[in-house]
């Protein structure tokens, strides 16, 4: 018997996908030096622009000249444009030591950079720049969430997770809640109700899921139990894979009131009793309010045993002028580079 099967060992299949997985994590490793390369070598010629611009009298046209040279030199590198090299010089003045705190910029592709030195201010450029290496954030998904302020909403959801979970799991429970949610994709003016706020959340699960954050996987809305004979039913239900926990979102279409956590820590008991699994961590509760009292709220949750978080969302965003106010926009940045500040001579090439 020569079947071609027959020749083939039976520990084949698991070979090849051993050998699958080193070629994947092999060309990841490539890329990864790669950019790592290219980046430090944009840094490297920023540098020395600076440094003649500052230390040898040249001027900005000196930015225009070497794009040029360097385009005709290396034709089929994509990296020289004017506007790219003039961020190359930005890149090195902004970012002296290639890191964003302790975050090396190189992990980063170098648009990445870019927004992040025109669009973040320097005491947050760290975070974003550790979560778009941690989360893998494309440009877009970079720029949507310094956009919607994601770093001030990150965590400022009021909770009782430091009374009620241990360390470290409160610590990461209290970083997945945000405050407020920004539920603008869903198209509703703002006297919008319950009911119809929970059925375009339905409809346009995907955004919500993202601007939920990384983690959540949706079990179902109007989720059913019984309990003593009666029915309930929440609003909707989640799992988180990281808290390794159901997730107990309640809606409010108005104002924060106390009476609110007693429904909630109730579904959480009955999640607890009826869904939850032996290895699952506590099940965890999100009231989403238009509008809270925060000491009010804290003080409703630390009366309650089980884990609650309360959060405001907006259906319109109405967020004040943009975190980069103080930074200089692209275009005075492209101004800055136009050579027309006075005293500055130009380079003789």
């Amino acid at each position: 018997m020569s079947s071609k099967q027959e020749l083939i060992p039976s520990d084949y299949p698991a070979w090849l996908e051993t050998l699958k997985g080193q070629i994947t994590a092999a060309r990841s490793r490539a890329a990864l030096a790669v950019n790592a390369e290219l980046i430090h070598l944009y840094h490297r010629i920023g540098r020395e622009i600076l440094d003649r611009q500052t230390h040898h009298g040249w001027g900005s046209k000196v930015i225009p000249r070497i794009a040029d040279d360097l385009k005709s030199a290396f034709p089929d590198m994509k990296g020289f444009s004017r506007s790219n090299v003039k961020y190359m010089r930005y890149f090195a003045e902004h970012c002296p030591d290639a890191r964003f705190g302790q975050q090396p910029a190189d992990q980063l592709p170098w648009f990445h950079i870019v927004t992040l030195l025109t669009k973040a201010q320097p005491p947050q450029r760290e975070w974003y720049a550790t979560q778009c290496v941690a989360l893998g954030w494309s440009r877009l998904s970079l720029a949507q969430n310094l956009a919607s302020r994601l770093r001030e909403r990150q965590g400022a959801a009021v909770t009782n997770f430091a009374l009620r979970l241990p360390p470290p799991h409160s610590a990461l429970a209290q970083e997945t809640l945000k405050d407020p949610y920004l539920f603008d994709f869903l198209g509703l003016a703002d006297d919008a109700h319950e009911r119809e706020i929970e059925n375009a959340l339905i409809r346009h699960i995907t955004r919500f899921l993202i601007e939920l954050g990384s983690g959540f996987a949706y079990v179902g809305r109007q989720f059913r139990l019984e309990v003593g004979g009666d029915e309930f039913f929440i609003d909707l239900l989640f799992y988180h894979t990281r808290l390794k926990c159901y997730v107990v979102i309640e809606i409010k279409g108005g104002a924060f009131k106390p009476e609110h956590i007693g429904q909630l820590n109730f579904y959480l008991s009955a999640i607890d009793a009826q869904v939850k699994a032996a290895d699952d961590k506590p099940t965890i509760g999100l009231l989403l309010c238009r509008s809270k009292n925060s000491i009010v709220a804290q003080y409703a949750v630390n009366g309650i045993d089980k884990p609650i978080g309360i959060a405001e969302f907006d259906l319109l965003r109405d967020l004040p002028l943009p975190l980069v106010e103080n930074l200089p926009s692209i275009e005075e940045i492209e101004a800055e580079f136009a050579g027309d500040l006075p005293g500055e001579q130009e380079v003789q090439l």
